[in-house]
């Protein structure tokens, strides 16, 4: 009886255990420029350019010219536009550029929310892919 209750009890503390890594939460990671680079050269160059220029090798088949993501924030007065960018790439302010909308990856960015805080400090909440992503576009800002 003792060793079926000891099979028993060891039985259910691995199988607590092995759950424990589900339920609590990862610890939290900085948002990463570094990330963000990758996610752009993946994602965005191709349009865009690898300099972020809007001379991407695709950009030619394009009806409306990708824009020069090194500029956006001189062309807001040198406030960075971070709502305006992170609706852009999840897709909640849709631009057409070519016929159909630009490309929408905010379903594969979505998950593990974060929030930057816009110029004025107010926090926005979206993804930490499109958080990374966000930090790398103002990283090259002119």
């Amino acid at each position: 009886m003792r060793s079926t209750w000891l099979r028993f009890t060891a039985g259910l503390l691995g199988l607590v255990l092995g759950l424990v890594p589900g339920v609590l939460p990862m610890p939290a990671r900085a948002q990463d420029a570094a990330e963000g680079v990758t996610l752009y050269q993946w994602y965005c160059a191709t349009c865009h350019g690898l300099d972020g220029t809007g001379k991407g090798p695709m950009a030619p088949a394009l009806l409306v010219q990708p824009v020069d993501l090194t500029g956006l924030g001189a062309s807001e007065g040198g406030e960075f536009p971070l709502l305006r960018v992170v609706r852009r790439i999840d897709g909640s302010d849709p631009l057409v550029s070519h016929g159909s909308g630009m490309p929408v990856y905010g379903p594969l960015f979505q998950g593990d929310e974060v929030a930057l805080k816009t110029a004025s400090g107010q926090p926005v909440l979206m993804g930490r892919a499109v958080a990374d992503l966000v930090l790398y576009l103002q990283e090259i800002q002119k």
